[in-house]
């Protein structure tokens, strides 16, 4: 396995602490990078035509390029008080995006929801930062948190504090229940905002802090099989588990193709949060690749549908249907992303799905195993567009 590179630089003094800023680089910052990097540029490139006349066009760019700028500031961070920057400035710019159209008073609405809702979030993450902070000798360098946390060198008081309060900014961020209110609501805002943001990018900064700070959450909540106290459940998997369930059933009554989609990827963000808890960390970071594709795919499929096919409407009831023989590709593309979502083997939602229910079970998690399970079977209620 190759070790992480890491570049440090003295960014203050306060006293006797030395506050630094630096790159951090290892494999879960790489894949993150391509994760972010291949789907912003697609998204820049469907905005083009899609906003094309837009009376706040330059604006959305603006936007749309600082939010891309805010997770890679979060991916490449070596310490949790640089990853904030980059993780307010995306709540900022998602603010942004979502209420782009403000003249509609049911966009602004969705703006302050997701804004409000999301600060209640970041309450813990800044929290769990001051915590984790003190109990690593003053220091916030993931590498040193995570290393103390693991040899016992941090009171396991503090670190179950710490991870408790790195939770509630999960919750908000990553949209798990209950804060999972505001991303359907983020719908208003312009289609290729809900593909980069709320389906590739913003939701998963809070899988990227349980997976970059796995060792705070490996000791206080007692993952591992062999770890004091394990007894196969935790909070953060029972959180993931009953968000599978929620989002996936409330997915079933919405008439709103781009609702469907933001329920569903509430459901995958908590099949990542309950494989993380699981022990299944490779497979939770498998998903959050897989998934970003094919999720944007679906958004940016939904949008050239409302662009194209049904007069800017997102209803799947009134407004589509028999839309294949005048969008060929887009029906191509579109059902291909499903059956990925879906699980459908060979394609890549499967293998990681498959990952992540053979790692819980191994790990004795079998409650969570059988909830992953039905969560993958409940279906897609996207094809009545076609």
């Amino acid at each position: 396995m190759r070790a992480f590179v890491e570049k440090n630089y003295t960014w203050f003094n306060n006293g006797q602490v030395k506050i630094s800023f630096g790159f951090h680089a290892d494999g879960l910052a790489v894949m993150m990078l391509v994760v972010v990097s291949t789907i912003s540029l697609l998204v820049h490139i469907y905005s083009t035509e899609y906003m094309r006349g837009d009376i706040r066009y330059t604006y959305f760019f603006a936007a749309l390029s600082l939010f891309t700028c805010g997770m890679y500031v979060l991916v490449t961070a070596s310490s949790m008080l640089q990853g904030l920057f980059g993780w307010e400035l995306m709540g900022v710019c998602s603010f942004m995006l979502i209420g782009h159209w403000w003249e509609d008073q049911a966009n602004s609405n969705a703006a302050m929801k997701a804004f409000f809702t999301t600060r209640t979030g970041d309450i813990g993450l800044l929290i769990g930062i001051s915590i984790l902070f003190f109990g690593a000798g003053q220091s916030f360098n993931w590498e040193r948190i995570n290393e103390m946390a693991l040899k016992g060198q941090m009171s396991h008081t503090l670190v179950l504090w710490g991870a408790l309060a790195l939770t509630l900014a999960v919750i908000g961020k990553s949209a798990q229940f209950p804060l999972h209110t505001w991303l359907p609501d983020a719908m208003a805002g312009p289609t290729p905002v809900s593909a980069l943001i709320h389906a590739a990018t913003m939701v998963v900064a809070g899988v990227y802090l349980v997976a970059r700070t796995y060792g705070v959450f490996w000791v206080a909540y007692s993952i591992g099989p062999g770890t004091h106290a394990h007894h196969g459940i935790n909070l953060l998997a029972v959180i993931g588990g009953v968000t599978i369930i929620i989002a996936a059933l409330l997915a079933f009554v919405q008439d709103d193709i781009k609702k469907v989609l933001a329920y569903s990827t509430v459901s995958q963000l908590g099949y990542m949060v309950m494989a993380l808890a699981c022990g299944a960390w490779v497979g939770g970071i498998f998903h959050l690749f897989t998934h970003a594709f094919f999720k944007a795919g679906l958004f940016l499929g939904a949008g050239s549908v409302s662009h194209s096919g049904s007069h800017h409407s997102f209803d799947m009831k009134k407004d589509m249907g028999g839309l294949k023989k005048h969008m060929p590709i887009t029906f191509w593309t579109f059902a291909i992303c499903s059956a990925a979502l879906a699980g459908v083997f060979p394609l890549a939602g499967f293998w990681s799905k498959d990952e992540i229910l053979l790692s819980s079970g191994r790990n004795g998690y079998w409650w969570f195993t059988a909830v992953g399970i039905v969560g993958a079977m409940l279906p897609e209620r996207t094809t009545s567009a076609w």
